[in-house]
């Protein structure tokens, strides 16, 4: 996995940023969203011979970055869809090469996907189109992220839970709460990290959540003012302790290994990687909970390739293809037979893959829209724009 690591370093790609979910609750986006009255594509016609995507770093491999490592070419010799990959750095320039109208497909996060729902720019999918959807985890399907009022958007690709890593050695007792790098930080001043995203918001709405019920957060991207007031002060106390936000997961990785960190939020390949480097850490999903991620492979609705489209979204969720790029992307795949063909026979259980018991305490990233996605009508909530300004200033 360090390999993977490096090599998606040098793809200069390890900006996962602000990928985006909800909690695992069935998705109606409880009316939050009204997107344009799309169609999905009916049935698939002849092949266009090339396929546009914009991708995550690792997610459509093609053997140029490792000869060892091609699910690409596998595709394009089976349906004759050459493959050009975009490689985008966030989920805002996925939103925008989408609306240039030159991409087939996107595989968008939670931030990204109900962006391209709303505008207009991804269109619903036709499930019947992709038979391997049939083996996606039920868990992924029909969510916040996904879908709009039960019409599905995409093709669930993959997820991850942001963990709490800490310091063996530095960090005692070994901590099951948030707390340790909340209202218990200041005890590791200048050494604790957090994801820099404005998503991160979500994760000091989920510790009040769960601290401080007299607030009423029943979804910690369904912030109304006094809710987003406090989770940002919470942030903006916090921060006298941070050490370094960390993106880049190569340094944070670094900064473990050095002491500079010893405890924040942290990914499962991060924890992966820095214990085979030595790093003398452990994770833990806390008590309350946690925020995660999980990609979605959506089709454009101004696809010139709408065909290879679906056929590149049905291949990449095949139990083949799923269970090497959750491999080399470090995340659990989306297609339960996947399992059976890992590399390594124990991925899936490292990355909880069919575990729906921890996924249910994970509440993935979405996006927040003024009308608010628990389902209140009584109260406006505060839109992503807002996170985005209030995260420069918690970090001011």
């Amino acid at each position: 996995m360090s390999r993977t690591l490096k090599t998606l370093a040098a793809a200069g790609a390890l900006l996962l940023a602000t990928a985006c979910g909800s909690s695992g609750s069935s998705s109606s986006s409880q009316g939050a969203i009204d997107p344009p009255d799309l169609k999905p594509q009916k049935k698939i016609g002849k092949a266009e011979k090339s396929v546009n995507l914009i991708a995550w770093a690792g997610y459509a491999e093609d053997g140029s970055n490792d000869p060892k490592v091609d699910w690409v070419t596998p595709f394009e010799k089976k349906t004759g869809c050459k493959v050009n990959t975009k490689t985008a750095a966030s989920s805002d320039e996925m939103v925008s090469l989408m609306k240039t109208g030159q991409y087939d497909a996107v595989s968008a996060s939670g931030d990204a996907s109900l962006r391209l729902i709303a505008s207009g720019d991804a269109e619903p999918v036709n499930t019947e189109l992709v038979p391997n959807y049939k083996d996606i985890f039920e868990g992924l399907k029909n969510k916040d992220w996904n879908s709009v009022d039960g019409k599905p958007y995409g093709i669930p690709h993959g997820r991850g839970a942001n963990l709490l890593m800490y310091n063996t050695e530095k960090v005692k007792p070994a901590p099951d709460s948030w707390s340790a790098v909340f209202d218990k930080g200041d005890k590791y001043k200048g050494k604790v990290t957090a994801y820099d995203s404005p998503i991160y918001i979500a994760d000091a709405a989920l510790y009040l959540m769960k601290h401080k019920p007299s607030l009423g957060i029943k979804n910690p991207y369904a912030l109304d003012q006094k809710q987003f007031d406090a989770s940002v002060d919470l942030l903006k106390k916090q921060n006298a302790n941070i050490g370094e936000y960390w993106s880049d997961y190569l340094k944070e990785i670094s900064a473990f290994k050095s002491g500079d960190s010893v405890v924040g939020t942290s990914w499962q390949v991060i924890l992966n990687t820095a214990q085979d480097e030595k790093a003398p850490v452990k994770a833990v999903l806390p008590k309350e909970g946690s925020t995660g991620w999980s990609d979605t492979w959506m089709v454009a609705s101004k696809a010139k390739h709408p065909n290879c489209a679906y056929k590149w979204l049905n291949h990449i969720v095949s139990p083949e293809a799923n269970a090497q790029v959750a491999e080399y992307f470090g995340e659990a795949p989306s297609n339960e037979k996947a399992c059976k063909l890992t590399a390594d026979k124990n991925h899936c259980r490292t990355y909880h893959a069919d575990d729906e018991p921890y996924w249910k305490k994970v509440h993935y990233w979405t996006t927040p829209t003024q009308q608010c996605l628990d389902g209140r009508k009584d109260a406006k909530c505060v839109p992503y724009a807002k996170w985005v300004q209030a995260w420069t200033e918690i970090k001011d």
